[in-house]
């Protein structure tokens, strides 16, 4: 299945479907707010509404209302970094967290004007 506006290829008709970036529909809305959701996985959202946190931390006790939210908490207990820097082989427990770091690599050198090589 592929889209026919950029071309992106998906395994599943469902994913396609999905994929509603080029049309901005939007079909899911929160009956709270109003805010529309064009994925029903991100309708779970309104959890943010009733602080609904159904996912708990068995080592913790802290609650989350995303499971991929407990996912990245768990890591904390576990030490695991699944995210390396292929420049300095630093690893992190987020993704976000290596995007932040990349960062120090692609600095300019206020002094030479050549790119940080730390």
């Amino acid at each position: 299945m592929i889209c026919e506006t950029c071309g992106k290829s998906f395994s599943y008709p469902s994913h396609l479907l999905r994929h509603k970036i080029h049309t901005g529909e939007k079909p899911y809305p929160c009956e709270t707010c109003g805010k529309s959701f064009n994925q029903l996985s991100c309708f779970n959202l309104v959890r943010i509404h009733t602080d609904e946190k159904p996912h708990p931390c068995e080592t913790c006790g802290k609650s989350f209302s995303a499971l991929g939210n407990l996912t990245v908490h768990k890591r904390i207990h576990t030490g695991e970094k699944p995210y390396p820097c292929k420049r300095c082989g630093q690893s992190f427990n987020q993704q976000g967290a290596l995007g932040r770091h990349m960062r120090i690599h692609t600095k300019t050198s206020l002094f030479s004007g050549s790119p940080a090589s730390a």
